[in-house]
């Protein structure tokens, strides 16, 4: 397929990414690797959020989330720019390894990131499930979130064309776990209609935040409470995800405020970025 086989990484990557230690011992960790959908964001960006900041919500504090979702990133540049090296370096035997991406493999006037849907983003993908098994850590695939798209008279449409495909087709060949977010959120969108979906899209009147004076209508990324609810859905329909709270889950009336934000981005800021 003409994607080479990258080098891991030594050094103690783990304890520079902050894997979480109980008691001196390591907790198993769920690994997400992922786009700016799924990414951890600071404090300057609030409220803007992404799934894999409030999936800790939905899992029991015996295992621990390395969110590694990198803004702006396609299945092929997280691999190209060295993230899942930093990953496979720091995964242990029994880890878990979350993979969402789609949003900019399609973006085909841009070839850093552009993947064909059945041949290069498969490929890439491969990398990925291959690498955790080898570690004898567990992949899981997740079809990328639909974004917030309505016609005229308030039906909503798919904006994905055929990456969501490819993934569940991956996912049955190599016998992968999939929990299919492109069809949950896109039943979700259609149950809330174009206005209700705008207090989980990141849609601000001018004056509403600190952070976007000016106001914001963006339709794919996600404010508190819609990260929280597509982590919802990431967590109630991933059964393979170790220690899954079910009663969060079950629970309707979590705040928002129970996301945290960092003082800056940490995908950003981590080892081998510069």
């Amino acid at each position: 397929m003409g994607i080479p086989r990258r080098k891991v990484l030594g050094g103690a990557v783990g304890a520079a990414w902050g894997i979480p230690v109980v008691a001196g011992r390591r907790r198993r960790t769920v690994f997400v690797a992922g786009d700016s959908t799924a990414a951890t964001y600071a404090t300057a960006d609030v409220p803007r959020a992404g799934w894999g900041q409030a999936l800790p919500v939905f899992l029991r504090p015996e295992v621990g989330v390395h969110n590694a979702a990198l803004s702006g990133a396609s299945s092929k540049s997280f691999v190209d720019l060295g993230r899942l090296d930093l990953i496979l370096d720091a995964i242990r035997p029994g880890d878990t390894l979350v993979v969402s991406f789609g949003h900019n493999d399609e973006k085909a006037e841009d070839p850093a990131r552009y993947t064909e849907p059945w041949t290069t983003f498969q490929d890439y993908l491969r990398l990925y499930l291959d690498g955790a098994r080898r570690r004898r850590a567990h992949p899981v695939l997740v079809t990328p979130v639909e974004r917030r798209r309505f016609t005229a008279d308030g039906t909503p449409y798919l904006s994905h064309g055929e990456y969501p495909d490819a993934m569940r087709a991956l996912a049955a060949r190599t016998r992968t776990p999939l929990i299919d977010l492109t069809a949950l959120s896109f039943a979700l969108w259609g149950r809330l209609g174009p206005e209700g979906t705008k207090d989980h899209f990141l849609w601000l009147d001018p004056g509403e935040s600190v952070n976007y004076p000016a106001g914001v209508a963006d339709n794919t990324h996600f404010q508190a409470h819609g990260a929280i609810e597509v982590a919802r859905l990431v967590a109630r329909h991933g059964p393979t995800l170790p220690g899954r709270d079910l009663a969060a889950v079950r629970d309707p009336h979590i705040p928002d405020n129970v996301l945290v934000w960092p003082p800056t981005r940490p995908a950003e800021s981590a080892a081998g970025l510069g």
